[in-house]
């Protein structure tokens, strides 16, 4: 399906974003620490990479169904039971929890846009609005996730 490619892809591009990001701290702390040299721009680089790997692996994490939940008595549970649960978290919980965050960001990247927020640091990184995108976006993908999780887990439910 459409989405379970997308998510995948994307859960391809954190894992690269997540070696990009390996080299760079490693990278950074030998300049730092070896020759006395940094760069407030590859630190705050750091952050907004680290930002795409929280944000975009919070779809691919529920997708693979490797998110955090109470185990210890989820796995004692029926599969009938286990369906439902998520059901009952993706539609009550996970979507309407994604849909405020949406809302609620795409005014704070669009405030951002507006007033061409960049770093305060004098050799910062410009263009802030552009990681803070990633908020409403990152949360469009775990409501698509979301979704089709819940379609998923009621057709599963229906078959038992």
């Amino acid at each position: 399906m459409m989405i379970d490619k997308s998510i995948k892809y994307l859960g391809y591009f954190t894992a690269l974003t997540l070696g990009i990001l390996v080299l760079l701290v490693v990278y950074d702390a030998t300049s730092r620490y070896l020759f006395s040299t940094g760069s407030i721009a590859l630190q705050e680089l750091e952050w907004h990479l680290f930002d795409i790997i929280i944000l975009f692996s919070i779809a691919y994490t529920l997708k693979e169904n490797a998110h955090v939940r109470v185990d210890i008595f989820y796995a004692s549970y029926s599969e009938k039971t286990k369906s439902l649960i998520n059901i009952i978290s993706s539609l009550f919980f996970i979507l309407p929890f994604s849909f405020l965050l949406i809302y609620i960001s795409l005014d704070f990247v669009h405030l951002s846009f507006v007033q061409n927020e960049m770093s305060s640091n004098p050799g910062g990184l410009k263009y802030r609005y552009l990681v803070k995108a990633l908020l409403p976006l990152s949360f469009v993908f775990l409501a698509l996730v979301s979704f089709k999780d819940a379609k998923d887990n009621f057709l599963k439910w229906k078959s038992l």
